[in-house]
């Protein structure tokens, strides 16, 4: 007696497959090899790198010889390192003041470029120019401004009777400088809010002042919580900035050409600055990954606590 297998175990004929999983097969390899640029890049000059820095954060290597397991001793070197939490001091001191005044200066600037007057293009190219401008040479320029003998800042300062400081020399005056190199390039942030503000419904701002609401009024119950979502944009993109600031400092406190530099009294060094002096001056390649990890979980941080109150000031559609 044979046993027969049901009909739904049976083997079904190639030729009887069903069109639809075939093409489909194509479509999925086709669109595969259209992405693997993208694919093969990520993987190698992303994933890899991330992966390769995770693993030498926990060893001792200087690019010339085997990495050599050593555990959390990069951590615990840090964490023991005076100039590590300089560094952080003053990368958070450049966070903490220079997020706000980008914000409210972008902000402001965006307002005053939405006036209907005339030469307003050419007014919006000329506030958007500094951040289109190399940031190397945008540097040496401000040296050249900041300078104590010769500088235009100080020179203007001298118009209205200020003795102007010693921008570069003093610590007390370093971080303002810094700061003022890194809003002359808010261009790009105030381009973003005068967009916003276009958008904001014009009948709104009729109904407000119907109501007999004032300019600043207008501006808090209108205006603000429409461009609240462009705003918390802003706030993790600058934050994201100022944690890595490290070219404007870097460039302001280099005395000599590739001669590492901090400023009077390490008060320029920032937390990636220290990083790339550890990795590339230093050639102490572990222990600069594991600064970097330690910046990418402080970052993640930051802007978590962003995100999670931004629910009380950020009005959408939702709420």
């Amino acid at each position: 007696m044979s046993l027969r297998r049901p009909a739904s175990a049976q083997t079904i004929p190639s030729s009887a497959r069903k069109p639809g999983d075939r093409s489909s097969r194509r479509a999925l390899w086709l669109g595969l090899a259209f992405a693997s640029p993208f694919i093969i890049g990520f993987l190698f000059l992303f994933a890899y790198p991330i992966a390769a820095s995770a693993f030498y954060s926990f060893t001792d290597f200087n690019l010339f010889q085997t990495p050599r397991w050593v555990g959390l001793d990069n951590y615990s070197q840090m964490f023991g390192n005076p100039t590590f939490w300089q560094s952080l001091g003053n990368t958070l001191y450049l966070t903490v003041i220079g997020v706000p005044l980008a914000i409210i200066i972008s902000l402001a600037g965006a307002h005053l470029l939405n006036f209907p007057v005339k030469g307003q293009p050419l007014y919006r190219a000329l506030v958007y120019l500094p951040s289109i401008v190399p940031i190397v040479v945008g540097g040496y320029l401000w040296r050249w401004l900041l300078n104590t003998q010769y500088g235009f800042l100080n020179y203007f300062l001298g118009l209205f009777g200020i003795d102007g400081p010693a921008w570069l020399q003093e610590p007390d005056w370093t971080k303002p400088a810094i700061l003022l190199m890194t809003f002359w390039t808010v261009g790009g942030t105030t381009i973003i809010y005068l967009a916003a503000l276009k958008d904001v419904p014009q009948e709104l701002y009729e109904a407000a002042e119907i109501d007999g609401a004032g300019a600043w009024r207008r501006f808090l119950n209108v205006t603000w919580p429409m461009i609240s979502p462009v705003t918390l944009f802003q706030v993790i993109v600058t934050l994201i900035a100022f944690l890595q600031i490290f070219t404007q400092p870097f460039i302001l406190a280099q005395q000599r050409l590739n001669t590492p530099s901090a400023g009077p009294g390490g008060s320029m060094l920032t937390f990636a600055m220290s990083l790339y002096q550890n990795a590339f001056a230093f050639l102490k390649m572990g222990y600069a990954s594991g600064m970097a990890w330690i910046l990418f979980v402080l970052t993640l941080v930051i802007t978590l606590i962003v995100l999670a109150t931004s629910k009380k000031w950020v009005h959408s559609a939702n709420n």
